[in-house]
């Protein structure tokens, strides 16, 4: 199960105890100010957490997989997300004891954005 944006709202607004309005404002705001920064190409630090980075990457000679024919991939920008140690120990703590089961690594069903 995967967090959304008004999960994130209604936790802010239970443990806060900020409107649902001024919640879903306070998260808005902060989405709209790590989209603008990004944006602009800069890097996003949060101590804890992470770091986001955008990468430039130039355009390069790709293949088609089905056909073998030669095509240009066009230079573009990527969102690079590295997580900090605090984040990784946190993340992993919920497997202490447990052994991974299969399927269980990764859901890969958000992940038909990644073109890299």
């Amino acid at each position: 199960m995967a967090m959304t944006k008004a999960d994130i709202v209604e936790a802010l607004y239970e443990k806060v105890g900020f409107s649902k309005k001024e919640a879903a404002d306070l998260v808005e705001l902060v989405f709209d100010t790590l989209k603008a920064t990004l944006a602009e190409g800069q890097k996003i630090k949060i101590s804890g957490f992470g770091n986001f980075v955008v990468r430039d990457k130039r355009s390069r000679v790709g293949r088609n997989p089905q056909t073998g024919e030669s095509i240009e991939i066009s230079a573009r920008r990527v969102l690079t997300f590295r997580p900090s140690q605090v984040l990784r120990a946190e993340v992993n703590s919920s497997l202490e004891g447990k052994p991974i089961q299969p399927g269980e690594e990764h859901d890969h069903e958000d992940d038909d954005d990644s073109d890299e």
